[in-house]
């Protein structure tokens, strides 16, 4: 009788297969993604389809001679490349945002000297804008993500030394003034002041000490204080919005404001009913720009507006989750700057539309018409995403802590 010998046993250093290799690799690939993620992306493309319903609905009061769809068109060709960049971006690591914080805050910032160029364009008394091959574009736009991207990258190399104030101010306050000094110039009080908002954020996230941390806040107040002291024009529109019979300059500046919150009155609670708008018809200014939630609030009332809010709100509790959980200096910080940017500006355009600030010609993310707004919204997310796929795996966590309790238990069994 023969036996026969039983297969020899595979070392355990023996090396992988390459198909269990490439399974692996895919797993990594398509790993469930954490749920801040989802609440991001879900509120980016539901914002940014509402928003070219509204640029559609804003701008069809047109001549006849125009194209009705001329405007969501043009729209909607920055939506269709910034969407899918979103999700391309989504996918870098850490270190490619770290190795481009330089670079992309001197190409933006050149990209923003070309307003003081030939290509400048000048309207409402701002130089911001300019003109390439016809189309139309803002600069500034591009310069929020970058300078969030730079603070998080210097704050986060000077991680051990931020309780140094020398360690803080420089090289953080000099570039950034540089930075905002080039939108000043162009006499751009809004941008200015979210600028402002995304350096105070990345002071605070970064996690400096207070007394460090109200020095920039203080003189970041005062600039733009001088600065709107030093525009007539500028202190006649913040007179304009501090006065309380503002009917008596109805056809001055208070002429946007006011139609601003008439046609938010006029929709009520439920609204007077999709593209059936009156303010659209030249009675508002920007009407599809800075004062589309005016537009929204007529045409869908008070429960469009609290879905917009919504909207914004799960933005904000998906980014904020990303800051609360992450351990990186680096996510927290840039995930901070770029969330005080978006949200805040959101809030601040609302505020203006309500009447609770003075007009500062601030687009509402997602929604306002404006290629370079839109598609450097979309990129910020992209950067928020991938600072989300970094986050560590809720079930891990909770797993590990039990591993050993399991241990502990089967030793007491088996004793």
């Amino acid at each position: 009788m023969t036996t026969t010998a039983p297969p020899p046993r595979q070392s355990s250093e023996e090396p992988a297969r390459p198909g269990l290799t490439a399974r692996v690799s895919l797993g990594r690939a398509f790993r469930p993604v954490p749920s801040e993620f989802l609440l991001i992306t879900s509120a980016a493309l539901l914002l940014t389809l509402f928003g070219l319903v509204m640029v559609l609905s804003a701008t069809s009061a047109l001549d006849g001679a125009q194209n009705p769809f001329d405007h969501v068109l043009k729209q909607g060709v920055f939506a269709v490349v910034g969407i899918p960049l979103m999700f391309v971006l989504s996918r870098a690591p850490l270190r490619f945002w770290k190795r481009m914080a330089w670079p992309a805050l001197i190409a933006a910032t050149m990209f923003q000297l070309l307003v003081f160029t030939p290509l400048g364009i000048s309207a409402n008394g701002n130089r911001n804008w300019i003109n390439l091959a016809g189309i139309q574009a803002q600069p500034a736009e591009f310069l929020k993500l970058a300078l969030a991207l730079w603070l998080g990258y210097v704050l986060f190399r000077k991680q051990t030394l931020l309780g140094d104030w020398r360690h803080v101010f420089i090289p953080i306050v000099p570039v950034a003034a540089l930075v905002i000094a080039t939108v000043m110039g162009g006499k751009d009080l809004g941008t200015t002041m979210v600028l402002v908002l995304v350096l105070l954020g990345a002071l605070f996230f970064s996690g400096v000490r207070l007394r460090i941390f109200l020095l920039p806040a203080i003189g970041a107040l005062g600039a733009i204080a001088l600065f709107a002291l030093t525009s007539p024009d500028r202190m006649r529109r913040i007179m304009s919005f501090l006065d309380q019979d503002c009917l008596a300059n109805y056809l001055g500046d208070c002429y946007q404001p006011l139609h601003g919150i008439w046609g938010l009155a006029a929709g009520g609670v439920f609204g007077v009913g999709l593209g059936n708008s009156a303010e659209k018809y030249d009675w508002l200014p920007a009407a599809a720009n800075d004062y589309i939630f005016a537009i929204v609030g007529e045409e869908l009332g008070l429960i469009g507006c609290v879905v917009v809010l919504a909207l914004f709100a799960l933005f904000a509790v998906g980014a904020f989750h990303i800051i609360r959980r992450t351990d990186d200096p680096f996510v927290r910080i840039v995930a901070g700057g770029i969330t005080i940017w978006i949200v805040g500006q959101a809030m601040i355009n609302v505020a203006v539309v309500l009447r609770v600030f003075p007009v500062l010609g601030v687009p509402l993310p997602f929604m306002s018409q404006g290629g370079t707004s839109l598609l450097s919204v979309l990129i910020g997310c992209g950067v928020l995403l991938s600072c989300a796929r970094t986050l560590p795996d809720r079930r891990a966590a909770v797993a590990a802590p039990a591993r050993p309790a399991r241990r502990a238990a089967a030793r007491r069994t088996r004793g």
